[in-house]
């Protein structure tokens, strides 16, 4: 297995490995293991992927997540995000899967407005236009420890409110369903999470935040809206240019992400399987109710 550095501050292209070799041998799935808690975000290219192939790769991180209500793949394993309709044919720009696109064109991380958050998303690529449609990433480990002590303490033990409402708003605020609304809940995240395996601690971000525990609703947007833009400036960005058979993991505790335009005139068809993050990963870190039971014990 062979690890090449991405960026100078996060994510590593593997090769010398496929998926299935990764998780079917011992050795092989603890060297990628180590190089996804190191490098936050691994890259494959070339992979002969299909949906049971991703998903056996996926498992060997943790359980799969079920996709939301309201999102194609609903119930399944297969968030599958894509502008071509049941005819085959690129569906019009104002369909619901092209508004979709534009949200995921804000900062996220994935899952983090789910009663459990993930640990780590893997993303395929199946069919990509020629241009554009790229998928940006950023370290919010590094963005962390680029705060100085005074920040860092302030914002440690702070609790953001997430919700897929807010995120959703911002680009169309018809954009849930009643049933959406309802299964989906607003929900309380400190404002880091640390890394159990190598003690590193990142700040826990994404569109879904919109206000902070204690704080006047606009303060605290303010906020969120500042240590986004601060861990999102340029050079600290690693930009991914997809091609067919492309495949990437990361970490959903360290990192943030957005899609970036393609036009929506071409075809685009890209898979998305999520892995739930559990105590082992860290999860009573982040978790509020649960932070508070391990600091009193």
């Amino acid at each position: 297995m062979r690890i090449e550095q991405l960026h100078e501050e996060f994510g590593a292209e593997i090769s010398g490995i496929n998926l299935i070799d990764a998780v079917s041998n011992a050795d092989a799935f603890a060297a990628v293991r180590a190089a996804f808690e190191e490098h936050s975000l691994l890259v494959w290219r070339d992979q002969p992927i299909s949906d049971d192939i991703q998903a056996t790769f996926s498992r060997g991180f943790g359980p799969l997540e079920l996709v939301k209500v309201g999102s194609v793949g609903h119930g399944t394993f297969y968030s599958r995000m894509n502008n071509i309709g049941p005819d085959g044919q690129v569906v019009p720009l104002r369909d619901m899967a092209m508004i979709v696109a534009r949200a995921n064109q804000l900062w996220h991380t994935d899952s983090s407005f789910k009663r459990l958050p993930a640990l780590a998303s893997v993303l395929s690529a199946r069919v990509i236009p020629e241009q554009g449609g790229e998928t940006e990433f950023t370290s919010t480990r590094a963005a962390w420890e680029r705060l100085d002590a005074a920040e860092q303490s302030r914002l440690r033990d702070a609790v953001a409110i997430h919700s897929y409402a807010t995120s959703r708003n911002k680009i169309d605020p018809g954009m849930m369903t009643p049933e959406e609304h309802a299964a989906l809940p607003p929900v309380r995240r400190r404002l880091t999470w640390r890394n159990p395996v190598n003690g590193r601690c990142a700040l826990y971000l994404a569109s879904h935040a919109g206000a902070i525990e204690g704080m006047a609703p606009q303060e605290g947007a303010a906020l969120l809206e500042s240590l986004v833009a601060r861990a999102t400036e340029p050079g600290h960005t690693y930009v991914h240019a997809w091609r067919p058979g492309d495949v990437i993991m990361w970490d959903n505790r360290a990192t943030m992400h957005r899609g970036r335009p393609w036009g929506g005139t071409l075809p685009r068809s890209i898979v998305r399987t999520t892995i739930s993050a559990s105590l082992a990963d860290g999860l009573e870190d982040v978790l509020p109710e649960l932070w508070a039971q391990r600091a009193a014990a």
